[in-house]
């Protein structure tokens, strides 16, 4: 499996973007170490992993505690060693991926010429969808994100890391 592991974090109210080396982990705990390894003192570390073009994880540390994880899709456990060190241990899925397909964004006025996503019944999200909603991505934005069709996880890192105002940092993480 291909993976891509960026660490992204706020200090001082500045982003930055580092890539994340997680080869050899033993388990979340270690993964989780690494993060916060990254900038021991930041408010936020978010740690996008993208496998495969088809799964991406998100861990979440505030101030180095409390983390919150958040799959793109359940398969992604059952998939790979990565996917269970990061989602093995999350039972609950995410929200309803029909609710997100029923108009749970209210926005679609603003821009019509846009196609609404399309969900795709295979995906299953799991985790805390809301670990992104005080940094203005809030959880139906980011499972429409994952049930859109053609979305990539790198593409979903990018709009996720654009609407927080880590969008440059990222780019240039991917350009390096």
């Amino acid at each position: 499996m291909s993976n891509f592991a960026a660490a992204v974090t706020r200090e001082a109210k500045i982003w930055s973007a580092a890539e994340l080396d997680l080869s050899g982990a033993a388990d979340i705990e270690e993964i989780t170490d690494r993060l916060r390894d990254v900038a021991p003192e930041a408010e936020v570390s978010l740690l996008f992993v993208e496998s495969d073009d088809a799964y991406l994880a998100i861990l979440r540390l505030d101030e180095g505690e409390d983390l919150r994880v958040f799959g793109s899709d359940a398969v992604f456990a059952e998939e790979s060693r990565l996917g269970t060190l990061l989602l093995g241990d999350i039972e609950e899925p995410a929200l309803d991926l029909d609710a997100v397909a029923d108009g749970a964004d209210d926005d679609e006025d603003e821009e019509e010429a846009d196609e609404p996503p399309t969900p795709t019944s295979d995906v299953e999200p799991v985790g805390d969808a809301e670990l992104l909603s005080d940094l203005g991505v809030p959880a139906h934005r980011l499972l429409e994100l994952c049930a859109q069709e053609g979305m990539l996880p790198a593409d979903i890192t990018a709009e996720v890391c654009q609407a927080i105002g880590a969008g440059d940092e990222i780019e240039e993480l991917r350009e390096a």
